[in-house]
């Protein structure tokens, strides 16, 4: 994530947990948002202050100023790394996994966004592509009703589990599931 040219903000809050803002076009995504899609903070609220530096720290960014970057939480889980007990908790339910897979997975990295367009659905899913290209791995993607018969036939899938709810695939199937026209993410 570092290795993106501009790769906006990019701060590990704690061990194994980041928070990152990225342009949506540096993971080859158009943000096509009108120019004035984020009204400036209403200065009214502010009395007649204006925004500078203790109005800034407090709200976390410059309220007047535009940000095209798209926010992401990353974080790792797993022994010697992150939350080893919330990977343990969040895969303990999880044995069609290791079924599909062939191996019991000992590690996870967690892509989420922080908005909910179909902008943000497919950054997700290029932003966490990305990531398996550098470390490998397995994308679980959680599946809405229906879904199981749209990403069966697409290229990386490695199997569907949890009846018909979660599908495992490559960096592959990710990029292809994007360019289906019933893409979109669990929330």
């Amino acid at each position: 994530m570092r290795s993106l040219p501009n790769p906006g903000r990019f701060t590990e809050n704690r061990p194994g947990f980041f928070d990152i803002n990225v342009p949506a076009e540096q993971l080859g995504v158009e943000d096509s948002r009108e120019e004035d899609w984020r009204k400036p903070f209403p200065l009214p609220l502010l009395g007649s202050t204006s925004a500078d530096e203790e109005l800034t720290a407090l709200v976390g960014f410059n309220p007047q100023r535009e940000d095209w970057r798209r926010p992401f939480l990353v974080y790792l889980m797993g022994p010697g790394v992150g939350d080893e007990s919330i990977f343990e908790a969040e895969h303990a339910d999880e044995p069609e996994v290791e079924a599909v897979l062939g191996f019991r997975p000992t590690h996870a990295v967690n892509v989420s966004a922080g908005c909910n367009r179909e902008i943000d659905h497919v950054a997700t899913a290029l932003l966490t592509a990305a990531v398996m290209d550098v470390i490998g791995g397995v994308a679980k993607a959680e599946l809405l009703d229906g879904q199981a018969s749209v990403v069966a036939g697409l290229p990386g899938l490695l199997g569907i589990a949890d009846d018909d709810w979660m599908a495992l695939g490559t960096a592959e199937f990710l990029r292809a599931w994007v360019g289906h026209p019933a893409f979109r993410l669990v929330k």
